[in-house]
């Protein structure tokens, strides 16, 4: 049986992962372009749900992704089975691969990092 500090401990994570579950958006050129458009951040994630490294990257960005300091910031996850076009003008020929874009202008990207400080320190520097 659970007791009242361990039904209240799942509960907050269980809150934590749905807040980190909804900070990507699924990848549009439209609210792309009308992001970086409106000058903010972006942190882009190429994703393939058969994707091993995906896998081990998702629980490590969505955290990151839900820390209030990333509140500006747009996050996209674009499929990489079927937005072929969004992984042409990105320029990503990969799953797993991570880019994060200040305007316009990309500031970084990571291909299969699945180290949580160095995916932590790419991400930052969308701030």
């Amino acid at each position: 049986m659970l007791s009242r500090r361990g039904v209240l401990a799942a509960l907050a994570c269980l809150v934590s992962l749905t807040a980190a579950a909804a900070a990507e958006k699924p990848f549009s050129p439209e609210a792309f372009a009308a992001a970086q458009g409106a000058g903010k951040s972006v942190i882009v994630h190429v994703y393939a749900p058969w994707c091993p490294t995906c896998r081990a990257q998702e629980p490590i960005v969505q955290k990151l992704e839900a820390d209030p300091k990333f509140a500006g910031v747009e996050a996209f996850r674009v499929d990489f089975d079927s937005q072929k076009e969004a992984l042409k003008a990105l320029k990503a020929n990969r799953q797993s691969t991570i880019i994060v874009f200040k305007g316009d202008k990309e500031v970084g990207r990571s291909l299969g990092e699945t180290n949580p400080k160095a995916i932590a320190d790419l991400l930052d520097k969308a701030l």
